[in-house]
């Protein structure tokens, strides 16, 4: 029988330079696109793909998303006084469940792979879900929910989430080989973490800041020298772990906005904002007038 997914790891410890000032008091994750802060947007993706415990490793001055998932009762307070019900049931709805947050620390910024190990003992021996929050994936059904799908047809094992890029974009990221595909799945047969030569990337498909991956990851981590940028790489241990277990990728249906980069951040704002009926009418006509001062766009 297939394990069900059940608990998602969310690293949040990164420091945000590229963001500074902005983040030099609020952590990056906190940081909104459009009313919802980055992080909300992957909690939600995760809780409609079935996850029910959502973990959180942070970082110091990171404060800030622990307040952002629990209750303020002052706030509440004051919006059930004047009546505005709307806005209650808006809080309610992105806050989990009693119980269903928890919260480890990453006490040096040693690499991915190094928060995802900080989380062992949370997750315990189960496989997870991890969801790098700076990536928003606007899809639906949610990137996530996709990859489940895959997970279930394929009888479990573990799968990643994967979109194509331009080819002199690869040594930016960490690239898998791709064969037996059907429709948007494949199985996975190999992964390079940021090739520096082109010749040494099997595709030009990257990993996209989606994982679907079983506890015998965090036995490869432990025992993985640091990598790429001297850190702890997951890319390095998941290609441990092949040598053992299936993976399979997914090229999801939607669009990824990387939001640790100005540019990703200012075009999921856009992006997201053209979706909503209650801003879209008023946001395209600002656009345009934005546009029509800048001829040379």
């Amino acid at each position: 029988m297939v394990r069900p997914i059940k608990t998602a790891v969310f690293p949040v410890a990164g420091l945000g330079t590229r963001f500074l000032p902005a983040t030099k008091a609020v952590p990056k994750e906190m940081l909104t696109v459009v009313d919802r802060p980055v992080i909300q947007i992957a909690v939600d993706e995760a809780r409609e793909a079935g996850i029910e415990h959502f973990v959180f490793v942070t970082g110091r001055n990171k404060a800030a998303i622990e307040d952002h998932f629990d209750k303020q009762f002052e706030l509440e307070a004051t919006l059930e006084r004047r009546g505005k019900t709307a806005e209650l049931d808006l809080l309610a709805k992105g806050l989990p469940r009693a119980g269903q947050a928890s919260f480890t620390r990453q006490q040096e910024p040693l690499g991915l792979g190094h928060a995802v190990w900080c989380a062992r003992q949370i997750v315990g021996n189960e496989p997870f879900a991890l969801l790098l929050p700076d990536m928003v994936m606007h899809a639906s059904p949610g990137c996530l929910r996709q990859m489940m799908d895959v997970y279930e047809t394929h009888g479990g094992g573990n799968v990643v989430a994967v979109e194509e890029v331009p080819w002199d974009q690869v040594s930016r990221y960490g690239v898998v080989g791709a064969t037996d595909w059907q429709d948007n799945a494949f199985s996975i047969t190999g992964m390079v973490e940021k090739p520096k030569r082109r010749e040494d990337a099997p595709s030009n498909l990257i990993i996209s800041g989606r994982y679907i991956l079983q506890p015998e990851i965090f036995a490869e981590i432990e025992r993985q020298e640091p990598g790429a940028g001297g850190e702890i790489q997951i890319t390095d241990a998941m290609i441990r772990l092949m040598a053992q277990q299936p993976f399979h990728g997914l090229r999801y249906r939607g669009t990824t906005y990387d939001c640790g980069d100005k540019v990703g951040f200012l075009a999921a704002n856009v992006a997201l904002a053209l979706d909503r009926p209650d801003i879209a009418p008023g946001f395209r006509e600002a656009l345009r007038k934005i546009l029509s001062g800048h001829e040379e766009i």
